[in-house]
């Protein structure tokens, strides 16, 4: 089972840039496709964007494509999320996940982190 920890969340204002950062354990990590997922209050979690193993394929929430940008770096076990132009509506908490394959849906991922909350403020 592969360790994720989250972090590069906070209180941001509009129009702002983030990066968050996921470090997962392990030492294939470069074997395991990579996803974003986010929650706001009252709402399901939805997909936000993945990388596969190698970082050769991605793929985004239509409505985020342009703003975010996701990438990884095997060689620090590391997935991030880059988040340009932030809106009040992109607060949620930020989730990262590992999965054997690319993939859209949250089954299947099979570990998750704790989360890191985003914050935009208006």
């Amino acid at each position: 089972q592969v360790q994720l920890v989250e972090s590069g969340g906070g209180l941001v204002q509009a129009g702002d840039s983030l990066r968050l950062s996921c470090a997962a354990s392990g030492r294939t990590f470069s074997s395991y496709a990579m996803g974003w997922f986010r929650q706001a209050p009252g709402k399901e979690r939805e997909f936000v964007a993945a990388i596969s193993g190698s970082g050769g394929n991605i793929d985004y929430a239509g409505a985020l494509k342009g703003r975010f940008t996701i990438s990884r770096d095997n060689a620090k076990n590391t997935v991030y999320l880059q988040m340009n132009s932030l809106k009040p509506e992109d607060t949620a908490v930020y989730y990262c996940a590992s999965g054997p394959n690319l993939a859209t849906l949250g089954g299947d991922f099979g570990s998750w982190g704790q989360g890191t909350q985003v914050t935009v403020s208006s």
